[in-house]
This record gives C-alpha cells, sequence and structure tokens, in this order.
C-alpha cells in the first residue's frame, strides 16, 4: 500500500547534523565464569593439497612483536604484549621480542630492522597503518612475514598480512549472504570520506558480473543534499511522481468525487525500488538522517535489504531508526569467549579491543614453529587458522579471510542469521 506523507521535507529538515565519527570499540562480548576454559586451540596444519612454491628460506626462529611500548597508545601496546604472551604461553613456543615502535613510522622501521637482525623469522605488529607501512620495507627485503594489526587493507602485500576487521570482508559476507537469496541489484549510499570511498570499493569488488552496483556519496552534514541523493537513487519521480499528480489533480477537484479518487490512489501501489539491498555506512545522528529520508522516498524494508559496517554491532553506533531488518557482518561473540575468560583469569581484567588480534598472531607463530617454521607455503596454508574471533586464512598476496556471521538487527536486539564459516571452503568466505 502506498503511504501517506506530507508534501515537503520540512520534517526532516530539523534533524541534528553533526561530524562524522567512527566509534571504536570491541565487537566481542567479554565471558565470565568461576574456572576459565583454556584460550583456543590452533589445528595442527595438514599437509597442502598444492603447496606454493617455496620462497627463499628464513632462518630466524625467533618472534617478534612490534608495539607502542611508549606515547599515546602504550596502554594499548600492553595489552597486545599480554595477549601474546599468553598465547606463547606452552612448552616449545618460540622465543619472544618485544620491541618499541615509539608509535612513529620511524620508530616501526627501525624495530623491524632491529628484530630482523635479532634473529625475527615473523614479525607480529606493529598497530597502525603508518607503522606497518614503514615496517613492511625491513620485513619483505629480508623474507621475513609479518601480520600486523591494522584493519587498512591498502597495507596488504605478499608477506605482510593485515589482521585487522576490514571494510572487505564484512562487504564481501554480506554480499555473498544477500546473493544466496536471488537478490542482485545493490545500491550504496556512502558517507564522502576516505571510510566511505573504501566502501564502495569492497563492494565493487564483492560483486560477480551479474550483479549491479549503483553507489552514491553523500554529505553527512547536509540534510538537503543527502535528501536529494536518496531521492535520486529511489528513481522517486519516475515511481511515484505518476501517481503524485493524479492525487494532486483530485485533490483540487474539491468535490466528493475527487476526495474518493484520491482516497483510491493513496491505496495505490507503486513500482519496487530499483535496489534490492542498500548498503549503508553512516552511524549514530548521520544515520538517523539516511534512515528517516529511506521510507520518504520509498526505500521499505523488507523488498531492500539494508546492510551495514560491524560498527553496528555497538547499539550507539546504531542510531536511533529504524534498522529492523537490517544486516551487518562481524565476527560471533560466542567465539571468542574462552580466550576472554582465559585472560582476564591471568591479568584480572578484560581483554580490551585488539588484544584478539595478537593472541592469533602469536599463536600462528606457535604452531608454525612446531611445525616446519615460518615460510610463506606454512603461513597460508589452505585450511588457515582457528583464531579467537573465528577461522581466518592468510592469502598470498597478502589479505586475510575471516569467518565472519551475519546479525540481523530485531527489535530488542540482534540475532544471527547466518552462522560464522567454520572452514575456509565454506559457502560465504
Amino acid at each position: 500500500m502506498q503511504k501517506w506523507r506530507p508534501a515537503g521535507l520540512s520534517g526532516l529538515l530539523g534533524l541534528r547534523s553533526v561530524a562524522y565519527g567512527l566509534l571504536i570499540g570491541s565487537l566481542a562480548l567479554a565471558g565470565c565464569s568461576s574456572e576459565p576454559p583454556p584460550p583456543p586451540v590452533f589445528a595442527a596444519p595438514r599437509p597442502a593439497a598444492a603447496p606454493l612454491p617455496q620462497p627463499k628460506p628464513v632462518l630466524g626462529n625467533r618472534v617478534a612483536l612490534l608495539a607502542p611500548l611508549t606515547g599515546p597508545n602504550a596502554e594499548r601496546a600492553q595489552a597486545l604484549v599480554q595477549a601474546a604472551q599468553l598465547a606463547l604461553d606452552a612448552p616449545g613456543a618460540p622465543p619472544l621480542d618485544v620491541i618499541d615502535t615509539h608509535g612513529t613510522p620511524e620508530g616501526a622501521a627501525a624495530a623491524a630492522s632491529r628484530a630482523i637482525a635479532a634473529g625475527a623469522g615473523l614479525i607480529i605488529g606493529p598497530l597502525t597503518a603508518p607503522e606497518t607501512q614503514a615496517a613492511a620495507g625491513p620485513a619483505m627485503r629480508a623474507g621475513v612475514g609479518m601480520l600486523a594489526f591494522t584493519s587498512d587493507d591498502a597495507q596488504s602485500h605478499p608477506g605482510v598480512w593485515v589482521l585487522g576487521l576490514t571494510p572487505a570482508q564484512q562487504v564481501r559476507r554480506l554480499a555473498l549472504a544477500v546473493i544466496a537469496q536471488g537478490k542482485t541489484k545493490f545500491a550504496a549510499l556512502l558517507p564522502n570520506s576516505s571510510y566511505g570511498q573504501v566502501m564502495g570499493d569492497a563492494l565493487r569488488h564483492a560483486l560477480p558480473p551479474e550483479a549491479t552496483a549503483d553507489i552514491r556519496g553523500i554529505d553527512d552534514g547536509n540534510v538537503q543534499s543527502a535528501a536529494a541523493t536518496v531521492k535520486d537513487i529511489s528513481d522517486y519521480e519516475h515511481r511515484r511522481g505518476p501517481i503524485d499528480e493524479k492525487l494532486r489533480a483530485a485533490i483540487n477537484k474539491h468535490n466528493a468525487e475527487g476526495r474518493k479518487e484520491a482516497a483510491e490512489l493513496r491505496r495505490s501501489e507503486i513500482p519496487p525500488a530499483p535496489m534490492d539491498a542498500l548498503l549503508l555506512a553512516s552511524i549514530g545522528d548521520q544515520l538517523d538522517v539516511v534512515t528517516s529520508l529511506l521510507p520518504y522516498y520509498d526505500i521499505d524494508a523488507p523488498a531492500v535489504r539494508i546492510l551495514g559496517p560491524a560498527l553496528w554491532a555497538n547499539p550507539l553506533a546504531r542510531g536511533t531508526g529504524d534498522l529492523v531488518g537490517a544486516w551487518y557482518a562481524a565476527p560471533d561473540p560466542a567465539a571468542r569467549v574462552n580466550f576472554d575468560a582465559a585472560y582476564t583469569a591471568k591479568y584480572t581484567t578484560q581483554a580490551p579491543g585488539l588484544a584478539d588480534l595478537a593472541y592469533d598472531a602469536a599463536a600462528i607463530a606457535r604452531v608454525l614453529a612446531a611445525n616446519g617454521g615460518f615460510s610463506a607455503t606454512s603461513l597460508t596454508r589452505p585450511e588457515g587458522f582457528a583464531g579467537v574471533d573465528g577461522v581466518l586464512g592468510l592469502m598470498p598476496d597478502g589479505h586475510v579471510r575471516r569467518g565472519l556471521a551475519v546479525f540481523e538487527i530485531q527489535r530488542g536486539g540482534v540475532q544471527i542469521v547466518d552462522p560464522a564459516p567454520d572452514n575456509l571452503g565454506a559457502p560465504g568466505l
């Protein structure tokens, strides 16, 4: 049925407009129990069915953790060190050298060179994208693999793996889940920012040839501009315009016949939206602006599946608009309960965000050290690794595949509608 709405946008133009910002925080829930179970165990490697060509041998048998022990991220660095030590607290684990990057690119490059000189066969860290870019040079020249904690996919290179949760991983998971339902017409309303650009590129690369994507940038700080973009992407003029024209003519008759015609027109069905899945990336108040515009211009669930970033796992990021039925992809919090319990038991505090990445990197090092070392072939083994947040696989080009769950926002909470794949060959990866 057609929804009757006021003729203008005056009710929408009063919405608040604030600067767009990402909410940083852990996507997982902390687990607690009186007797914490052991941390996750990484499966022993199986012989590769089709091994990659062996690179030049890496002689080092030590593991180096590059972390900003001094500077504004020193507290976070301490958690990274503790998580790595937790993973390596086992007989036969390789020795760990913790080296300060001082939180700068120059410090990270120097730390990588120092680690290699000390016999590192694998580098875990550093923390940020600029540090990763600087440390990658010495590591790649020496043939030493690096498992970095950034989520900037641009830092992915052969021999340098980005362990952070990337937009590409999230968008690919969502796109495959939507396509599995027979939906192939995608659209996106993304902030005019570097983050929006990355999300748009991720959608383009995730879609198969038979799918289409109409990707638009929006100015989160300008309601009128955002409204014009939503109106255009919804094809509002062609879908509703003829009905609205007839409705105005009926109302202008100023008689019983006109009122009857108007009532019938208000119940008229309008053509469906030109998309059946819509990707958003805004959060908070700016997301409220976008979600208020969608029904106004007849982009309605369930005909159009709304998709969003893993940041929506935080209720504050979802704003106050109606997102019931929307999907986002993120790690399943249940997967990391054992890690959280083990970390809390050892350090008497909850594991902060990114500690899981340091644990996974160190645990990969522990497993590979006991099974032949840190060669590129071992790191990129086809079966991947069972990480804190689910299965992950290191690809030869430096990208990382992750088993993410698909969550649906429902009234009162969220529900997993497509569980995380438990192996790299499962659908959804």
